[in-house]
């Protein structure tokens, strides 16, 4: 059964599930440092709240779910809420976004329960940058919890680049270590969701990805992940770069997402503000049909695409409360 199909064809298997909107980091394109408008945790959906709407879900053909923040490596206990999520029925793939500040110490968990493909964000190699980009100098935490990871024996690991001015000139460089590491590399354009992050200064990647194309005789590829990427790599899989671009080629007619907040509230495109609360139904009692009513006609309202390009300054919603 694949019930989750929107009023323009679009099939929503993907969900990225926001477990927390703390982080330890003050990515300026995230977080803006001094930012205090958290989510109080009693207003956090909990662990049988969660395991009951993502099998609900997945019983309307859910195929995906990411894990996500703020930073979900904070939220207490989150390997057992993986193996929770891990055993629903019909969820065929379950992946986790982080920061790798705290994954050392909680890789090999992960991957028991369930968890096989990380995203992990790293902006620069270098700490005075990387401090300056992130808020923290973390850097040393950041490729010690890639190096135990990999050792760890993840499906896939990739790694997020926001490219700005700030990190531009690291391009080569990124692409030597995700060819050295064995990582994915992925280029992600900055998308104006607020000030902070307009101001860090948009890179328009599609040169880029020419330029890479051409130095590495890259060649169009896929790679597991169901996501927004569009992927190059070279014909002996040796290395593989995703571009993430919502600004200068936008991918809406092909979006299969939505987004749950840590309070519970579905968000069908990251670019406008159509929204439904799910965290009342789940706490008056509703029933399971109630629920996936209300996720349906949820799935009605996803609009046809974004309108980042025509309205830059429409919307003020930083990336923690909206789940990555």
């Amino acid at each position: 059964m694949h019930a989750l199909i929107d009023r323009f064809g679009r099939q929503i298997e993907y969900l990225r599930l926001s477990v927390t909107d703390r982080c330890d980091l003050r990515c300026a394109y995230c977080i803006p440092e001094g930012f205090k408008d958290f989510e109080e945790p009693d207003h956090w959906l909990t662990f049988d709240e969660l395991e009951r709407l993502i099998g609900l879900f997945a019983r309307l053909g859910l195929k995906r779910l990411r894990l996500t923040g703020g930073e979900p490596l904070l939220r207490r206990d989150v390997v057992g809420l993986a193996g929770r999520l891990s055993a629903i029925p019909g969820l065929d793939d379950l992946s986790l976004s982080t920061n790798a500040t705290q994954l050392a110490r909680q890789a090999d968990d992960l991957l028991a329960a369930g968890v096989r493909r990380l995203n992990v964000s790293l902006d620069s190699l270098r700490p005075e940058r990387v401090e300056k980009i992130n808020g923290r100098p973390v850097l040393d935490k950041v490729l010690e919890g890639l190096r135990v990871a990999k050792a760890a024996g993840f499906d896939l690991i990739k790694i997020n680049m926001v490219a700005m001015r700030e990190n531009a000139d690291e391009i080569d460089a990124m692409v030597a270590y995700c060819m050295e590491h064995g990582f994915v590399l992925r280029l992600i354009e900055v998308m104006p969701m607020g000030d902070t992050a307009r101001k860090m200064g948009y890179v328009d990647l599609q040169p880029v990805k020419e330029q890479l194309r051409e130095r590495f005789d890259l060649i169009d590829t896929v790679i597991p992940g169901g996501g927004p990427a569009r992927y190059l790599g070279t014909a002996d899989g040796r290395f593989t770069v995703g571009f993430i671009t919502p600004i200068s080629q936008h991918f809406c007619a092909t979006c299969n997402r939505v987004r749950l907040t840590v309070d519970g509230v579905l968000h069908m495109c990251l670019g406008q503000e159509d929204r439904v609360e799910l965290r009342p139904l789940l706490r008056s009692g509703a029933s399971d049909e109630t629920i996936i009513e209300t996720l349906l006609q949820a799935i009605d309202l996803k609009p046809e695409r974004h309108e980042f390009n025509e309205q830059p300054t429409k919307l003020v919603r930083f990336m923690n409360m909206t789940g990555g």
